[in-house]
């Protein structure tokens, strides 16, 4: 009879390796640490150990004075993957250039990669690549929830600043989706816990950051997202397809603002001709038939979108994270897709690649599985106030900046409610000369397109530098 293998977690524990590659130009010389560091209860045990990767520039004169990015990615419950072998990593996944999954898998050098100008430091939370509880009696609520979350990575955080001798270094957040919720919340924790200041948090493809957005807002956010889809999928009236999405975008937030939202309020008691009006304009930036928003009461989600977009001339349907990607369903009919294409094809070339390249390049030797999207569920999403951390962590620190990136196709967090975060986490605009937005011909993992994996990454290099201030400027208003 075969026995079941016992596998454990390592607990504490570093492996570091040398290593030269081109960026951006320049020959640079770097070490990749892998490891895993405890989370500690109050009583000092060790109650999980968190894996993560640390890429530290070395033919550099000052180390103390280097700019250090910590990389989240999001989920909740998603592996820092996507972006470590994604996007700012001295390595990338080998994709096609506009980010579909190749043959032989595997990765290769990123001349795009930040480490010339930062240190990056990629941490996985609990339950995510090969993050584990290693405390079986403790709660679950401990680590799965926005606060909790926030709560033991700040501890985690500035053991790990101690233990590397950084306090010095200028610090910046980066996360990803539901990362961006945690950066956020881990912006003000940090600062007002553990008494670390930041110098800038980036916001990839950002969540609602607690926001209030519900009702009619919630509703019409969408629909430039419908724009920027339906013209790459060539689908608008001639009118707008032979315009650059750059001149059409403005006309459709335009639109959402002054009349879309304001009609959706109305309700039930909107006239007629009204809603006919505000239907034909729906449809002229949606490409989706009038008859079928007015179906709809003019209100669109972005499934049926998704589903309803290529049914009649192509029978697919479009990516949610990307919509960019083009999948096949088993009916035509419906109102959702069968899977996410977008979705789908990454875990395709990331889950390989990052196996592969953790094992044999960086030498981690473990019987243990890496999730790409491990079971941290339920989790408490109660208390969100992470928007107003981030600006309440900005009020108190005249260096923090924010730089919030995405990609016009991204159906999951849309570009247009990434916009509407900054503008009223921010009610007062005192902060907006400190918040800069960049948009992307791409989805929620803007950097999967070649193009815009150079665009974006000189994006947070250029923000790196400029939030960096110069030497004895002092910080006040």
């Amino acid at each position: 009879m075969a026995l079941a293998q016992s596998i454990e977690s390592k607990v504490d524990t570093t492996i570091t390796t040398q290593h030269e590659q081109t960026i951006n130009g320049q020959d640079v010389e770097y070490t990749a640490t892998v490891g895993n560091q405890p989370v500690w209860n109050d009583d000092g045990k060790p109650i999980a150990s968190l894996f993560y990767t640390y890429y530290k520039r070395t033919d550099v004169e000052d180390n103390k004075r280097r700019p250090l990015v910590i990389s989240f990615n999001g989920g909740p419950g998603s592996a820092s993957v996507w972006m470590h072998i994604g996007y700012t990593g001295p390595k990338k996944v080998k994709i096609s250039d506009e980010g579909h999954p190749v043959q032989p898998y595997g990765v290769e050098e990123n001349p795009h990669s930040i480490l010339d100008v930062a240190d990056i430091l990629y941490v996985n939370p609990v339950n995510t690549g090969f993050s584990r509880i290693v405390d079986e009696e403790v709660e679950r609520e401990t680590f799965f929830g926005v606060n909790a979350d926030i709560g033991y990575l700040a501890d985690w955080i500035d053991t790990f600043i101690s233990r590397n001798d950084l306090w010095k270094s200028p610090k910046f957040l980066i996360g990803e989706s539901y990362g961006t919720t945690r950066v956020a919340g881990l912006a003000d924790e940090l600062q007002s816990s553990q008494w670390m200041f930041l110098n800038g948090v980036i916001l990839v493809s950002p969540t609602g950051l607690g926001v209030d957005r519900d009702g009619p807002v919630d509703d019409a956010l969408t629909l430039p997202y419908f724009t920027a889809t339906a013209w790459y999928h060539d689908a608008l009236p001639q009118e707008l397809q032979q315009q650059d999405l750059s001149e059409i975008l403005p006309e459709a937030e335009e639109f959402t603002v002054n009349e879309y939202i304001s009609a959706l309020t109305r309700g039930g008691t909107l006239s007629d001709s009204r809603k006919q009006e505000i239907a034909e304009k729906v449809a002229y930036y949606s490409g989706i038939d009038k008859q079928k928003v007015l179906n709809h009461n003019l209100r669109m989600s972005t499934s049926f979108f998704g589903k309803e977009l290529l049914r009649d001339n192509k029978e697919l349907t479009v990516g949610r994270l990307d919509s960019r990607y083009r999948g096949q369903d088993r009916d035509n009919a419906g109102n959702r897709y069968d899977y996410d294409p977008a979705l789908t094809a990454w875990n395709h070339a990331f889950t390989p690649a990052i196996n592969d390249y953790l094992r044999s390049d960086l030498g981690y030797d473990t019987d243990l599985q890496y999730w790409m999207f491990g079971p941290v569920h339920p989790w408490d999403r109660d208390g969100n106030r992470t928007g107003e951390n981030l600006r309440s962590a900005m009020a108190e620190n005249p260096y923090l900046n924010v730089l919030v990136q995405s990609g016009y196709y991204d159906g999951g967090t849309p570009y247009f409610d990434a916009k509407y975060t900054m503008w009223n986490m921010d009610p007062s605009g005192k902060l907006q000369d400190r918040m800069s937005f960049k948009g992307y011909r791409s989805g929620h993992m803007m950097y999967l397109r070649k193009e815009d994996l150079s665009t974006s990454n000189q994006d947070i290099r250029e923000f790196i530098r400029q939030s960096i201030p110069e030497e004895g400027a002092p910080a006040k208003y």
